[in-house]
């Protein structure tokens, strides 16, 4: 199979599209023939090897955690899922490749209805997104706001709070404050004079303040809450040190497949949107992982083997 793949740490000019050997599924195991991969910071930070510690790479390695796909074939042991089935959340091998290892628990099957392109990119932004607001335990009626509400998790975040019943404020770029709007938040610009914009969006005050674009605006937030209570950054772990908020990094985690479960109907029924900004073939990831990294996508980037 085709897959890409790096065996130094680096910039996107040490990715190449390999041909190495399709995995075989062991027990407890599918092998998943890839529709779509959904593109992630997750996978620019691994390519620069900023989540090794400072180790060198020891093997080749391969991107992409996020996945859609047809199941090809199962492993001992697996009874939930066989030969056909359509089906996205995470896999356990990397995705940018044409075929991919998963486990039954980490998946949820695909309705008929929903684009390869919009399965793909779900598990990380969906996981992050549910699980982060369900750690800041918003009620009805609460204010929150969102920084980077523009971004894949942060306009995610920002519907499914509105979904709930909560009014959202959310920063974003000039050009992206009517894309917020659309998506239920009343938008605020970035820029100088940000603390005095949000203090006339939130007259009444914010209860919990959602951190998605680690920019630096989470300054003005916390001044604007008027403490760290209900502060959370998925973006900065050194502002999160220096301002003394949660962090929180790994995704949903095993929320993932309820996240992704909760939220294919909300898409369906137009309640949610979930854009795609971008597709690209294998040959094309590292055009994707540069605008990831250094663009201002609208929404997901999509690999399509």
């Amino acid at each position: 199979m085709e897959a890409v793949r790096f065996h130094e740490y680096g910039d996107v000019d040490v990715l190449a599209v390999e041909e190495i050997e399709t995995p075989t599924p062991g027990e407890g195991e599918v092998l998943l023939q890839v529709r779509a991969a959904g593109v992630n910071p997750i996978d620019w930070k691994a390519l620069h090897g900023a989540l090794a510690g400072g180790e060198p790479l020891s093997a080749a390695r391969g991107l992409g955690v996020d996945v859609a796909g047809v199941v090809e074939r199962a492993g001992p042991g697996v009874e939930d899922l066989a030969p056909g089935d359509e089906v996205c959340g995470n896999p356990t091998t990397a995705s940018f490749a044409e075929y991919a290892l998963s486990r039954p628990q980490m998946l949820v099957r695909k309705p008929p209805g929903l684009a390869w392109e919009v399965a793909g990119s779900m598990g990380v932004v969906v996981g992050t997104a549910y699980a982060t607001i369900a750690a800041l335990n918003l009620g009805t009626g609460e204010t929150l706001l969102v920084l980077g509400a523009s971004g894949a998790v942060g306009s995610l975040a920002t519907q499914l709070a509105v979904a709930r019943g909560v009014r959202v404020v959310g920063t974003a770029g000039p050009g992206k404050l009517e894309f917020v709007r659309e998506l239920g938040a009343t938008p605020v610009a970035y820029g100088e004079g940000l603390a005095e914009r949000l203090r006339e969006a939130a007259a009444e005050g914010v209860d919990a303040v959602l951190d998605c674009s680690g920019h630096g605006e989470i300054v003005a937030a916390v001044e604007v809450k008027g403490n760290v209570d209900r502060v959370l950054t998925i973006a900065s772990s050194q502002q999160a040190n220096d301002l003394g908020v949660a962090f929180h990094a790994g995704g949903g985690g095993e929320q993932t497949p309820q996240a992704i479960s909760e939220t294919i109907p909300l898409i369906e029924e137009g309640r949610i949107s979930f854009p795609i900004a971008g597709v690209f073939g294998l040959s094309r990831v590292p055009d994707a992982l540069r605008e990831s990294e250094h663009g201002h996508a609208a929404g997901k980037l999509v690999i399509v083997p």
